[in-house]
């Protein structure tokens, strides 16, 4: 994926959910060729009927025609949309805890777009909690991968941050903090290790029986 697309991609995982109130087949009527439209309804219905969220096949939809991909070309990318939300519910599934929300798994296919596994994904999964949500640790460590982070280092810099115990925009920044550091010569996975030691060098000591839904008890 380029980078230029992942910060797109990052604006539609965020805000799809607000957008795509109601019915989101009612936001092909006019705006894609009829065949593409009736080919999206048909995977909006398979998505809606596995419980995954299908906001984005629209988005991806809608993404086509502005693009000016050809009508051929666009549901076979809507398809391919649908088989990562699949790929993401089931990994989230398998880390256990809580059933995932639309945002989780949204956030997790676009990880899995930008290069992660479905095993990274339940990795980061497990280490998130209520003060760091698993929708957010997702999409940083898709930003990260984007932006040329080694699975690896995406996923150790991600679980060091996490266990650190430093507030959420620490987090958030990771994405950040690792362009700055490659605008000054870091190749990507040793700006991503050096942010990771640093994390590790603060990791605040957490209980073995802290559940997912209980929160850092470091933070108030």
């Amino acid at each position: 994926m380029k980078r230029g697309a992942v910060w797109v991609g990052l604006v539609v995982l965020v805000t799809s959910n607000l957008v795509a109130q109601g019915d989101p087949r009612s936001r092909l009527a006019g705006r894609v060729p009829p065949a593409v439209a009736a080919a999206v309804s048909l995977l909006v219905d398979s998505a809606q009927a596995r419980g995954l969220p299908a906001g984005p096949l629209v988005d991806k939809a809608l993404e086509g025609v502005v693009k000016g991909v050809a009508p051929d070309r666009i549901v076979p990318a809507v398809r391919g949309v649908l088989q990562q939300l699949d790929a993401a519910a089931t990994a989230l599934r398998t880390a256990g805890g809580p059933r995932a929300g639309d945002d989780a798994v949204e956030a997790g296919a676009f990880a899995l777009d930008a290069g992660l596994t479905a095993g990274d994904v339940g990795e980061i999964a497990r280490a998130a909690d209520r003060s760091y949500p698993t929708a957010v640790a997702l999409q940083v460590a898709g930003l990260l991968a984007a932006l040329g982070v080694p699975r690896p280092e995406t996923v150790g810099l991600v679980r060091a941050t996490i266990r650190s115990g430093r507030p959420l925009g620490d987090l958030v920044n990771l994405p950040s903090q690792v362009q700055a550091a490659m605008a000054g010569g870091s190749p990507p996975a040793a700006a991503a290790a050096g942010l990771e030691r640093a994390a590790a060098a603060h990791q605040a000591p957490r209980p073995r029986a802290q559940g997912k839904g209980q929160g850092n008890p470091h933070k108030p």
